[in-house]
């Protein structure tokens, strides 16, 4: 096996810190040419088995890696270095071929003769033009003029008394300014952490002004009881622009978003973005889980002139394939009972839940009703403790992120934006982010759709997304490759089942209803089990005698569980949850079925707005009913006063209350008898007529009265 060959970089050591690296130019079996790369020497002639010997004996050794030679692409090249090499290697491409002979000093000066006076160039210009061929890996790039090296770019220059940089163009007038000392430096980084990373947002030109009033002043002068900094001339402190220079040079761009703005802004626009958010994701089974608020504007299903604002929309996502796994339409965003809801229609069949709007479908097209081993969520829903029945009955980790991390979350991130651009242009009532103009129509006025119509849109989306949408982004590994796996989310989730198991895992629906479900207290009374101002009963409570007994004994609180999308019924439960009684909602409270939980509390709300709104026309009408009774009362007492004889006692009146009666239902009696064909002369009579009525009635009133109490007399028997 070659240890080294043509082109091989040899370092030798002596025994000290210093050591001499020469490169292989030309091998035979005995003898080769080398050359010092750090020296302005030629090359020279060495034997063999010294160069083996040096090996062997830890004297020298072969270097891998190779600085000397000049690697650059040839579009990287400027033109003009393009020129400069081009023109070297016109004059040296015949004489390097000549190996070995062009390594012997006679050979070569009368190559270089020959080439000084056909090109025009000294002789010691093409020996270095052949040096620097062989030092740098006898390549024609080796020949690249060396203006990359020039400047020292990147290293600090000493500040001397000369003034260094270009000269200023008015010198004579502002003065030939001042190099920027160690001094002059650390009051930049003082002015700049005062006055331009602060949450001020100070410019830099404004920063600098700052500075120069604070730090670059000749004492105060007193105006009108102020104290006014005297600053230096232009000639005695630094320019702006060697501020700039400086702050440019030492400028940090995390401490300046941070300190200026936010962490949460330079985590989310500013921070580096390095590796996927696959990394680490090898099955299905990780969720993630956010809640969005829809653009558009719904009204109620119960009247369609309600309109009840924007939907929350809740969606679990598989981060490995995309697929959608649950989702909750509801009106409570950054809620647990949305998030519960969400994570418990992951779990049902979607053929069924299809089917309660309308909807249908085959097992294949939506085959989701798992739990996740893990689900990434933000610091709202799935946080504190009412996650507890999640993590211990069903063992689900939950990991939550950062504060204002949304792009850690950014498969369903992701999705909400894709269905903005899918429904938006087709839905009355969005939301116009642009805002509108004076005599625009009010966006929300067009809202036509209610929740259960919206629901059935974000079905159809999601169908769509599963089984149809293409991920361009997605980067497949290579079994994916290999199997020919196409980048769609239910391929991708067929997959990932079929090859890498997944950590998903099925729990009996009544067990993931009961953890998952939102859990209430309601109340036992004599009419039903009551939440909400809904009634529920079963038949075993009714042949159990519980609510008699709530009658008899009082109400007591009772623990619930119950489905927010159907309130239709509830389950009551002791301290065992797995004992529970399913209760359905009574009759009398049928304009609460099959309406969501939303719906339900929404109608409440608003009765109670219009109670309370009601509230003062009630009390009006009621003064007016209460001083109308004591007007009429007055007028009774008046009445009373004018008509009654003083002659008859108390007890004379009260003894003859049965005789009054009989003769006033005898007079009712002749004044309210049915007379058909009446052609309403009685109430067109004049006034003379109706008092000579009225006359006729109290003499017909004291006849009666006479004649009952001769029979009363006759017969005391009651009537």
């Amino acid at each position: 096996m070659l240890r080294y060959t043509v082109n091989s970089l040899l370092e030798w050591k002596d025994g000290t810190e210093s050591t001499s690296i020469e490169r292989l130019l030309w091998i035979d079996d005995e003898i080769a040419y080398t050359i010092d790369v750090n020296k302005n020497k030629v090359p020279y002639i060495c034997r063999l088995e010294d160069i083996e010997d040096a090996l062997a004996g830890g004297k020298a050794e072969i270097k891998d890696d190779d600085e000397f030679i000049v690697v650059l692409k040839e579009e990287d090249i400027p033109e003009k270095h393009k020129k400069i090499r081009d023109r070297a290697w016109e004059v040296i491409k015949d004489m390097v071929d000549k190996e070995p002979d062009i390594f012997q000093s006679a050979f070569r000066g009368k190559l270089i003769k020959r080439a000084s006076e056909t090109c025009g160039l000294s002789e010691s210009w093409i020996l270095e033009y052949l040096k620097r061929y062989w030092k740098r890996g006898k390549t024609c790039n080796a020949l690249l003029p060396d203006y990359r090296n020039c400047g020292a770019k990147g290293k600090e220059r000493k500040a001397g008394n000369v003034k260094r940089g270009r000269p200023r163009t008015n010198q004579s007038i502002i003065g030939e300014g001042v190099n920027v000392t160690e001094d002059i430096k650390r009051i930049f980084r003082i002015a700049v952490n005062k006055y331009y990373y602060t949450t001020a947002k100070n410019s830099l030109t404004l920063t600098y002004e700052l500075m120069r009033k604070e730090y670059f002043s000749d004492g105060f002068k007193e105006e009108n009881g102020v104290k006014i900094p005297i600053i230096k001339p232009q000639a005695e402190i630094p320019s702006f622009g060697q501020f700039r220079y400086w702050f440019e040079k030492e400028r940090n761009v995390k401490k300046e978003i941070t300190s200026r703005y936010s962490n949460k802004k330079y985590q989310k626009q500013y921070r580096p973005i390095i590796g996927s958010s696959l990394d680490g994701v090898f099955q299905p089974g990780t969720f993630e889980i956010d809640c969005q608020v829809g653009d558009v504007y719904l009204v109620s299903r119960f009247n369609r002139n309600w309109i009840i604002g924007r939907p929350a929309i809740y969606i679990l996502i598989d981060k490995f394939s995309r697929m959608i796994c649950g989702i909750y339409v509801g009106l409570e965003s950054g809620s647990y009972i949305g998030a519960m809801m969400a994570l418990l229609n992951a779990t049902t069949n979607k053929v069924e839940f299809c089917k309660q709007y309308g909807i249908e479908i085959e097992e294949k097209d939506w085959p989701v009703h798992h739990l996740p081993e893990t689900i990434i969520a933000d610091r709202g829903e799935l946080e504190g403790g009412n996650i507890d029945n999640l993590i211990n009955t069903l063992n689900v980790k939950v990991q939550n992120t950062p504060p204002y991390r949304a792009d850690l979350k950014s498969a369903v991130e992701r999705f909400f934006g894709l269905t903005n651009e899918r429904v938006k242009p087709f839905l009355p009532g969005v939301v116009d982010l642009d805002g509108r103009e004076r005599g625009d129509k009010d966006y929300r006025i067009k809202a036509k759709l209610d929740l259960f119509q919206f629901t059935q849109i974000m079905i159809k989306c999601i169908l769509y997304h599963n089984n149809h949408y293409h991920l361009d982004y997605y980067k497949r590994d290579e079994d994916m490759v290999e199997d020919n796996v196409s980048c769609i989310p239910i391929e991708l989730w067929n997959w990932g089942i079929a090859n890498r198991g997944g950590t998903l895992r099925t729990v009996p629906e009544d067990a993931a209803k009961l953890a998952l479900m939102p859990s209430d207290t309601a109340t036992v009374t004599a009419k039903g089990i009551r939440y909400k101002d809904m009634y529920y009963a079963a038949k075993s409570m009714l042949k159990n005698g519980m609510f008699a007994d709530a009658r008899t004994k009082g109400t007591r609180k009772i623990k619930i569980s119950y489905d927010p999308r159907n309130m239709d019924y509830i389950y009551v439960y002791n301290d065992n949850p797995n004992e529970y009684e399913k209760c359905f909602l009574v009759d009398a409270n049928s304009r609460y079925k099959d309406k969501a939980f939303e719906e339900i509390e929404y109608l409440l709300v608003v009765e109670k707005m219009q109670q309370e709104k009601s509230k003062d026309n009630v009390a009006q009408a009621k003064t007016q009913l209460i001083a109308e009774i004591e007007d009429i009362v007055q007028q009774a007492e008046e009445d009373y006063e004018r008509e009654t004889s003083t002659v008859e006692s108390d007890r004379q009146r009260v003894k003859n209350i049965r005789g009054n009666r009989k003769a006033e239902k005898s007079v009712r009696r002749l004044e309210e008898a049915f007379d058909l064909g009446n052609d309403n002369q009685y109430f067109k009579a004049n006034k003379e007529e109706k008092e000579t009525e009225e006359m006729d009635t109290l003499q017909l009133l004291f006849q009666k009265q006479k004649e009952v109490m001769m029979d009363e007399e006759s017969d005391d028997t009651e009537w």
